[in-house]
This record gives C-alpha cells, sequence and structure tokens, in this order.
C-alpha cells in the first residue's frame, strides 16, 4: 500500500468518477462523458498550483483519493493570510475501507496545508465521514452568515 500526493494526471479521472457514481447514484452515462471531459481538461491546468490530490495505490490500482482546493482572497480576520483550502473527494475503493487509508491521506493533505499557510481547510462531511474528520481535529463550522448560491 502506498500513500502519496500525485505528481501527474493519470488515475485522477477514473477516482473522481468513481467517487461521483457512489455520491450521485443517479448519474448517468451522458453526464459522467461530460464529466469525464471536464475532469481530463481542469486536472492538467491546475494540478500543484491550486489543486492537489492525495492518492493510495495497492498494486499499482489507485484504491483512494482525498483532493485540496485551495484559494486565494483578501484576508480578513477570519482568515488573515487569505488564503483557505477545500476537501473534495475523500474516497475509498469498498474492499479496501475502515483500514486507515483515509485518514493516511487525510493526514498528509492536511500536513501539506499547514506547509501552504492556509488559515484552515473546509469540507462539507457526509454521516459515514463524520466521526474520522472530528477525529482529525475538524470542528462545526458555525456561522452568522446563512449559506447560499445562484445556479446559473
Amino acid at each position: 500500500m502506498k500513500l502519496y500526493r500525485a505528481q501527474n494526471t493519470e488515475g485522477l479521472t477514473d477516482i473522481r468518477i468513481d467517487y461521483l457514481r457512489e455520491d450521485f447514484q443517479e448519474m448517468n452515462t451522458e453526464l459522467e462523458t461530460i464529466l469525464k471531459s471536464g475532469l481530463q481538461k481542469y486536472f492538467p491546468e491546475h494540478l500543484d498550483r491550486d489543486f492537489f490530490a492525495y492518492l493510495a495505490e495497492d498494486n499499482g490500482n489507485i484504491i483512494g483519493s482525498a483532493f485540496l482546493v485551495t484559494k486565494e482572497m483578501p484576508p480578513n480576520p477570519s482568515f488573515p493570510h487569505g488564503k483557505i483550502g477545500t476537501v473534495l473527494n475523500v474516497f475509498v475503493d469498498k474492499t479496501y475501507r475502515h483500514k486507515g487509508i483515509a485518514t493516511g491521506l487525510l493526514k498528509l493533505l492536511i500536513s501539506d496545508a499547514r506547509e501552504m499557510e492556509l488559515d484552515y481547510i473546509e469540507l462539507k462531511a457526509s454521516d459515514d465521514g463524520y466521526p474520522l474528520y472530528k477525529k482529525l481535529g475538524f470542528i462545526d463550522s458555525i456561522s452568522s452568515f446563512s449559506p447560499m448560491k445562484l445556479i446559473l
């Protein structure tokens, strides 16, 4: 078993699609094709710039992932350095779960986030992932602001 930060885009599209298939079970073949095309453009443009991928490999097969997307904004009291990160795609193949792989990937990611001097990293936790994130020191985010979005 090998845990590492990806240096190239090989396997990233496949592990992202595996994650999305599990998270969005209604995803159809047409949407999957569109997503693959977009991912194949995204990864080469962003890897090691504002996107970092942490992978678990067993016998040459990628069996787990954790992604970190970074963002720089004008500093404020909540992020005085102006740099934050978002964790995405924490995923381990079903046959390898509960063996510490996600924990190992997240520890690598957190270590790099500290080296990058991010003010914080955030994520949206599933019910399954919540205990792991709490164990690693993530806290529930409480804000006086309401999250909103405009779908375009």
